[in-house]
């Protein structure tokens, strides 16, 4: 306390921590003396002092403090009350932030009653230090997390305080970039509690200037801004926190209730004169497509595409280039329905890249952006403009000087191939060519362009054809060794692991003599900590004491992301983890490729399995939400590969190696879809878990818990029960309005109900079943959304169809047909074709998998079909119902009027969407043949030409080929004179196909 050097005190109180770290304070009463006596000080530099050394030892080891909470809650209360010694009020918020996580029920109401004085005393703050001030801000993110109840009933005060700041130009970047960043937070975990307390809109008011907002004279914003490389910095800052907020809303608010308040702002701000009001409203309807997506793509896409459209051809290049990424926005994420507009598009953006040497890089880069996303998912409609794409392409790789365009050409050439497909082999060559010289550079300046063309390498290879690609396979292994061994360099080893992973789907024994070499590899790249720092408290503190070290610390951490402390860590010296990007997605990589190695090269991998199994599974805690998803998805393919193998090698070895992988992985999988805070990891391991199920099937359920614990987590994510639900929240849920990703989550959670029914006898799964369908049933009602009620007739239709196929199914769907009846025959007169399809496809399957208990419903589901195919436009509802009426005459062809039904059933055909359901159909005709002959000759002609036209389609199965095969040459042995008759018109390929289906059969 004599100490009047301020870096000595904090030495000091720096050393005190340490020892409080590895000793309880209760042992230490002259410590906890000395706290007592300084925090109560009237001598302001004392209390000081005394803040600073009990902010110290508390962030040391916050929970030995615990039973002192109480003590220091109210010494808080007062401290924050004096406003003329700003540093104490620094220390004090800094320790309520340490302590935050570790309070319980007792501590609440105190809590509860300090949150008023913090938010005077940050004001206080800002005043005096704007950096101080920023840090301490970190208190409501906490609380946020930690206690959300808390500060419940003061989130209006929190929201009108960060608006206040955010929207202040006086104040410092980074201290409006943290209060906006607390905003979107908020919304974030709570934005029920942002919709029910009516700050939706006071938060777009304040945003909107923010978004809007034209740079300083003579600048440009970050991302406009042209550079060498062409893209602009993506920098931190006030303008992408406001854009931030809007995405952040989007992925968490229903869009109706979101819609309605914003798109007036965003309607101004597009008619405006001024450009960075038009730009501002591009950014918006950009970032609203991922989140918003049904809503965008069913309600408004002819609209939002029209403004779009109109505002590539904006007299400033600002708005140009905002509107260019929101169409590369939406390519992305308005899919299938975007690629209607194929015809207008693609001209428009083939007009951008005619004037590459020209144009400014940075807008080309977005102009390339746009393009990509669009043609990547237009598949064989991309065939008319391949010839102008190929040219433009491979000359750019030729002529231009600029790298970036190079990289861009090349990147674009990947996305070309996933539309094209085989299409593209014609270009083959060339490309191949073309990106030799590229994938053998060594210089540090082509570095992008050579991982840049490994992307597309691996592109190829999953796309161009197994024949064409797999002579290369061996040399294109080879070279990812070798530029391994050469260069160090993360961003290259990841586009490596793709590039093997790529190449496993083609040509597995290429890859087969070097796994000791690529698992290596991918394992030091997991197991390194290589570009993660972890913040270590005594080093920060030094670094704020410290002015000068202040700014060559901001230099070094530019490329970093900040990553939320795992709140497991037992290490209380890390205050957090700061992760470089490119060693995130080289983890990432890693995981994704070990596992699909893992299950194209199956046996051959078997000796590696248990060590990569081993590294991956620790992944599962890692600090970065992408690296954690990757590492559940890599879990399920090491089981999926393990149950090939065992099917391929049935030993009891191989086996007791699936039953011991599966006992990790799926409790793992249903612990963690509880407890994991991000939603997008929780899909990612529902999807892994569903693919598991469908592979490996009974082979799950030998463990007798597992179906308990799989349809109880399937039942806690429909009714919102887990972590990343915002779980346990304060207002009562409205049923039918949610965001987008939150119905997708149930959506994941719900397809696994068929797999569960698919997999056990039904019998079995009949009590959980009981228990899911009115969770299921419930999203079927006419105010709900249509994603939501197609959902709810796909996985209502699919369970029936699993029934169909187990032992007892028949007396589950018997006992189930009085509810599922009524609210199918609702789905088949829904307005929306999708819906309408699945309840259909309900219908059908209920009639094949309940058998007679439904005979006495027939003439009223016959009459609604009938009704329905009077008036129905939609091919693949078409294709539906023909299939439907056939499971049900499969099922009881006597109590179907078949005269009738059968002409309009043969008109119909050929299937001309629902490719798969050909199956159903000719067996149909193949047992009717067997049963009532007379009727299907009457009805030779129109069979015929169906046979003829699905026998000469690729995407037909062996199996129906088979079927049909028989039943054409039964007919033409013993009805020669009618078969010939009607062959006779067909063309002449599809006669060649029939006959060679005849002679083989």
């Amino acid at each position: 306390m004599q100490e009047t050097e301020h870096t000595v005190q904090h030495s000091l109180s720096q050393l005190c921590a340490v020892m409080v770290k590895h000793e309880t304070p209760d042992r230490w009463p002259t410590l906890m003396q000395l706290l007592s006596q300084s925090t109560k000080s009237s001598n302001p530099h004392d209390r000081q002092v005394g803040l600073l050394l009990l902010n110290k030892v508390i962030q040391s080891n916050p929970e030995a403090f615990k039973p002192h909470f109480c003590q220091l809650l109210q010494l808080f209360s007062t401290v924050l009350q004096d406003h003329s010694n700003p540093t104490t009020l620094y220390y004090c918020i800094l320790t309520l932030t340490a302590i935050t996580i570790y309070t319980g029920s007792e501590e609440m109401n105190q809590m509860r009653s300090i949150i008023p004085s913090v938010i005077i005393a940050l004001k206080h703050l800002i005043m005096a230090n704007q950096d101080q001030a920023s840090e301490a801000m970190e208190v409501f993110n906490e609380l946020m997390e930690s206690e959300v109840s808390i500060i419940i009933p003061y989130v209006a005060d929190i929201v009108r305080f960060c608006i206040e700041v955010g929207s202040d130009t006086t104040l410092s970047n980074s201290l409006r970039v943290k209060a906006l960043s607390s905003i979107a937070f908020l919304i974030k975990l709570k934005s029920k509690t942002v919709l029910k307390q009516k700050l939706l809109n006071p938060i777009l008011q304040a945003i909107f200037p923010v978004l809007t907002a034209a740079p300083p004279p003579g600048e440009q914003d970050p991302e406009d801004e042209e550079n060498d490389s062409g893209d602009g910095t993506d920098s931190d800052n006030p303008k992408q926190c406001a854009i931030q907020i809007i995405d952040t809303m989007a992925l968490h608010m229903p869009p109706e209730k979101l819609f309605q308040q914003l798109m007036p702002f965003t309607r101004t701000c597009l008619v405006s004169e001024d450009p960075y009001q038009r730009k501002g409203g591009l950014l918006c309807l950009a970032v609203l497509a991922e989140g918003c997506a049904d809503h965008m793509r069913t309600k408004m896409l002819s609209s939002v595409l029209q403004t779009v459209c109109q505002s590539l051809s904006d007299s400033n290049q600002v708005v140009r280039s905002a509107a260019l990424f929101a169409l590369g926005q939406f390519s992305e994420h308005l899919q299938p329905e975007i690629s209607q507009y194929c015809a207008e598009l693609m001209p428009l953006l083939l007009g951008y890249l005619s004037s590459l040497n020209q144009a400014k890089v940075g807008h080309v880069t977005k102009a390339f952006y746009a393009l990509e996303n669009f043609m990547e998912n237009i598949g064989s409609d991309i065939e008319p403009y391949l010839p102008t794409l190929m040219d433009t392409m491979l000359s750019a790789l030729i002529n231009t000087e600029k790298l970036k365009i190079k990289e861009l050409a090349v990147s674009a050439i990947g996305a070309i191939a996933n539309a094209a497909k085989e299409l593209l082999v014609p270009y083959f060559t060339s490309i191949i060519e073309s990106l030799k010289g590229f994938l053998t550079a060594t210089t540090e300046e082509m570095r992008s362009v050579q991982s840049q063309s490994l992307d597309t390498l691996s592109v190829l290879a999953r796309t161009i054809g197994k024949d064409v690609f797999s002579p290369l396979a061996a040399e294109c292994v080879q070279l990812g060794l070798n530029l391994t061994d050469t260069i160090d360099d993360p961003d290259l080893k990841r586009c490596t692991y793709s590039l093997y992973s790529a190449i496993s789907t083609v040509s597995p024994e290429s890859l087969t003599p070097h796994l000791t070499a690529i698992t290596t590899v991918m394992l030091l790249a997991l197991k390194s900590d290589e570009g993660i720092t972890a913040h270590i408290e005594e080093d920060k503190t030094f670094v704020l004491l410290d002015d000068d070290d202040d700014d060559d610390n901001d230099e070094e951490t530019d490329e970093e992301v900040d990553l939320e402390q795992d709140t497991e860590t037992d290490v209380h010296d890390v205050t957090g983890f700061s992760v470089e990007n490119a060693y995130i997605d080289e983890k990432e990589n890693a995981c994704d490729a070990l596992g699909e190695i893992a299950y194209n090269t199956g046996t051959a991998f078997q000796s590696f399995l248990e060590s990569c199994f081993q590294q991956v599974y620790e992944m599962r805690d890692f600090p970065h939400e992408d690296v954690r998803r990757a590492a559940f998805g890599a879990m399920g393919q090491f089981c999926r590969a393990q149950h090939k193998v065992w099917k391929e090698n049935p030993t009891e070895v191989n086996h007791q190696a699936l039953l011991k992988l599966l006992d990790v992985v799926l409790p793992c999988f249903v612990e963690t879809v509880q407890t994991e805070p991000e939603r997008q990891v929780v899909m990612g391991i529902l999807e892994s878990m569903n693919n598991v199920i469908k592979s490996c099937k009974e082979e799950v359920f030998r463990n007798p818990l597992r179906l308990k614990e799989i349809s109880y987590v399937i039942r806690d994510v429909l009714k919102k029960k887990t972590v990343c639900q915002d779980a346990g929240g304060d207002e009562a849920d409205d049923e039918d309005q949610q965001a987008e990703y939150d119905a997708m989550l149930q959506e994941f959670a719900g397809d696994g109900i068929p797999l569960l029914a698919s997999s056990v006898p039904a019998d079995k799964f009949a009590p959980f079943l009981n228990d899911l369908l009115p969770l299921i049933i419930s999203k079927a009602k006419s105010s709900c959304t249509v994603a939501d009620r197609s959902f709810s007739l796909g996985t209502i239709g699919e369970v029936l169809h699993a029934l169909g196929s187990v032992s007892g199914g028949r007396g589950v769907a018997g006992r189930l047909s009085n509810r599922l009846l009524p609210v199918l025959v609702a789905g088949v007169k829904d307005s929306d074709p999708e819906v309408r399809n699945n309840s259909v496809f309900g219908l059908g399957c209920l009639a094949q998998a309940a058998g007679p208990i439904v005979v006495s419903d027939y003439p009223m589901m016959l009459s609604v079909f009938s009704n329905l195919l009077a008036k129905e436009s939609n091919l693949l509802v078409i294709d539906n119902l023909c299939a439907a009426i056939c499971r049900m005459i499969m099922s009881n062809v006597a109590a179907v009027p078949l005269e009738q039904v059968m002409p309009a059933l043969v008109a119909c055909l050929p299937l001309k969407e629902d490719l798969d359901e050909n199956k159903t159909v000719f067996r149909c005709l193949a047992m009717l043949y067997t049963h009532s002959p007379a009727l299907i000759v009457n009805l030779m002609k129109p069979i015929v030409a169906a046979s003829g036209h699905v026998l000469c389609s690729k995407s037909t199965d062996k199996e129906t080929q088979n079927t049909l095969a028989v039943l054409m040459k039964e007919m033409a042995q013993h009805h020669p004179a009618d078969f010939q008759a009607a062959v006779i018109s067909l063309p002449a390929e599809q006669k060649a196909e029939l006959s060679a289906a005849i002679s083989a059969s």
